[in-house]
């Protein structure tokens, strides 16, 4: 995948996700790394679609906390991190939704709608949290109103707008 293709909230919440893996001394790279960074991020567009779509945001926040408690933790840090194989294939599905949508650009709420269908914990801990998948796919079309993501800022002037 192309980071130049995500939207910059994106690419900012992936590079926070990193930072959380390092400080956590993980040696990759998560979904569920990626989807606390995307809620912790200021001014990004999933906390306040997650909260219009009713899921539990406190509780999320603390199941991604036990979650990333209880992944393995790297003997000795040497600071390199790589991308996971669950997060890359999630970056790949939330992909293949943006080329559906016919969006220029690969938005955060895209990669939440992914990971609510998926089997991975990531997926696990949203459901059990209140998301789903048909709620979400409705917000995300009201937020949007019908636009497509054509500018990699798109997230950071639709958050302007509301």
């Amino acid at each position: 995948m192309r980071m130049d293709k995500l939207t910059s909230k994106f690419q900012l919440a992936l590079a926070d996700a990193q930072s959380l893996a390092v400080g956590r001394d993980h040696n990759e790279i998560t979904p569920i790394h990626t989807l606390l960074a995307l809620l912790n991020q200021e001014g990004g567009s999933l906390r306040p679609l997650l909260e219009q779509s009713g899921t539990n945001l406190h509780q999320l926040r603390s199941k991604l906390d036990e979650a990333l408690d209880s992944l393995p933790q790297v003997g000795e840090a040497t600071g390199e991190v790589q991308i996971g194989q669950d997060l890359s294939r999630l970056l790949n599905l939330t992909d293949k939704l943006a080329q559906q949508r016919k969006d220029q650009f690969i938005s955060s709420e895209l990669f939440a709608l992914a990971a609510v269908s998926d089997k991975s914990a990531v997926g696990t801990i949203l459901r059990e949290c209140g998301a789903t998948k048909q709620v979400l796919e409705k917000v995300i079309e009201d937020v949007r109103g019908g636009a497509n993501v054509n500018d990699p800022n798109a997230e950071e002037q639709r958050q302007a707008l509301e």
